[in-house]
């Protein structure tokens, strides 16, 4: 499976390609927005694009033309305002979902944020985050896509463990982000995950098994 990745220069992002790149069944092309970025996946041996979430939905269609999949693990950033929030976590997100569907690619993952659904356990101090992906959800839920949403609690740069908990209401935790990256690639071709939404954060049992039972 081709796999194309919105967010490569983020930090879940970065995971996730080279683990896709160090997979047997999978290849990965990454898109980022500056020159620099390219040229250093490229040396790498990773196929890159040229494209901004900020641009044309068609331009971002184009960019992941024959791909099998896609998945949308950007993000503003702790550090802009709520107007790019607004412009790469909402609109960029919905932008993708529709170049999904114009260019054919069926199956879509999508990193939201625990809770998101749920507007009652949003916290205060990054409403317009949670704003955004609830209606980025939103939209994706609505699309045709064979979607899944993963939705982790607070990112750690740890290690990962392998270990999980994957359900459908789970109120706060948190996860290491190799975690995230691996729980994506397993769901890929995971069909028990499609059309499926669910809470993401440190746990006891394996990928494989907690994402049987979600």
């Amino acid at each position: 499976m081709k796999v194309f990745v919105v967010g490569s220069n983020g930090q879940i992002g970065q995971l996730l390609i080279r683990f896709l790149k160090e997979s047997n069944e999978h290849t990965v092309r990454a898109m980022v927005r500056k020159r620099d970025q390219a040229d250093a996946y490229e040396e790498q041996g990773i196929e890159t694009v040229l494209a901004d979430l900020e641009g044309t939905v068609d331009s971002i269609a184009a960019a992941a033309k024959g791909c099998d999949a896609i998945v949308f693990a950007a993000g503003s950033g702790g550090k802009t305002g709520d107007d790019k929030t607004l412009l790469i976590d909402l609109d960029g997100a919905g932008k993708t979902i529709e170049a999904a569907e114009k260019a054919g690619i069926k199956r879509f993952i999508m990193v939201s944020a625990i809770q998101a659904n749920n507007r009652d356990n949003w916290h205060d101090h990054i409403l317009p985050y949670y704003a955004a992906k609830h209606y980025a959800d939103k939209v994706l839920e609505s699309s045709r896509l064979d979607y899944t949403i993963i939705r982790p609690g607070i990112l750690l740069n740890e290690p990962g463990t392998g270990m999980i908990l994957a359900a459908d209401n789970i109120k706060k935790g948190s996860i290491p982000r190799e975690d995230v990256a691996r729980v994506i690639i397993t769901v890929l071709k995971e069909k028990n995950t499609f059309r499926k939404a669910f809470d993401l954060i440190a746990g006891d049992s394996s990928i494989a098994d907690a994402l049987q039972i979600i």
